[in-house]
């Protein structure tokens, strides 16, 4: 066997576990070749489960250890890691449970594990510095009709038909005894944002969270301003900016240049 192909039968040995094809070509030294191979896939299974655990920790809270384990194990076995960095493993792991049987009566389940992954993206994301406000000051007024703006890389929007920030919130380890939470009772739209080290929930009404979708979505604040307005038609334009400025949500500005579609600076 071409050492190329032994690499790549032993990689996917440690992801599907079919390791029949590996086997002719392993030196046990006094162990059966089988069980050399299963300690590198018990390991990296282990390993991707610990990774899932870390990021869903309410989701395993919310179902118990043995249901989250076998929901990760089936996970593992379809969607083998494509990134060298384990913290990009699990962006699917909501989805699959969208449509994992035993989990089907738990609603709720898929949002939560959305906005654990949308925190999980906010506390590794990038900094980035303020928005310079004299830069922003000095645009020309002929180029306010093109204007966009750029959202902070540590924030993300999450809306769910769910109060998955109050699911979040009170399965947390310190959380004080609640009491019992209709979880049919309201959604909500967030604002996932990082503060320093830590993460924030912010919800938002309707029409702000139109607008920063449509600001998140490239579109000029004239367009966004147009989407928000039609959901409600006193949303005021100004103190949404000076708000999200202030909270470093807003860090950037372009120009949308009419001719090409292309931004600038």
């Amino acid at each position: 066997m071409l050492l190329r192909d032994m690499q790549a039968a032993f990689a996917d040995a440690l992801s599907t576990g079919g390791i029949a094809a590996l086997l002719p070509h392993i030196v046990g030294n006094g162990i059966a070749p089988a069980q050399r191979v299963a300690v590198y896939c018990n390991n990296v299974r282990h390993n991707r489960r610990a990774a899932l655990r870390a990021v869903y920790a309410v989701v395993e809270r919310l179902v118990g250890t043995p249901f989250f384990d076998y929901a990760a194990d089936r996970y593992i076995e379809r969607y083998p890691s494509t990134s060298g960095d384990i913290h990009r493993y699990g962006a699917s792991f909501p989805e699959f449970l969208q449509g994992f049987a035993p989990a089907a009566q738990l609603a709720y389940l898929p949002d939560t594990a959305r906005l654990e992954w949308a925190m999980h993206l906010v506390f590794h994301a990038a900094d980035h510095a303020p928005l310079a406000l004299d830069r922003l000051g000095r645009l020309p007024p002929a180029s306010h009709a093109a204007l966009g703006f750029t959202l902070h890389p540590a924030c993300r929007l999450l809306s769910s038909p769910y109060p998955v920030h109050r699911i979040w919130e009170w399965n947390q380890p310190e959380a004080a005894q609640q009491e019992r939470l209709d979880i049919g009772s309201e959604g909500v739209s967030l604002l996932v944002k990082r503060s320093g080290h830590a993460v924030e929930l912010l919800p938002q009404d309707a029409a702000e969270f139109t607008m920063l979708q449509a600001l998140a979505a490239g579109r000029t604040v004239a367009s966004a301003y147009d989407a928000a307005a039609a959901v409600d038609s006193g949303f005021a334009l100004a103190p949404f900016i000076l708000r999200h400025v202030g909270l470093q949500t807003i860090v950037d500005f372009h120009v949308v240049q009419a001719d090409d579609g292309q931004s600038g600076p």
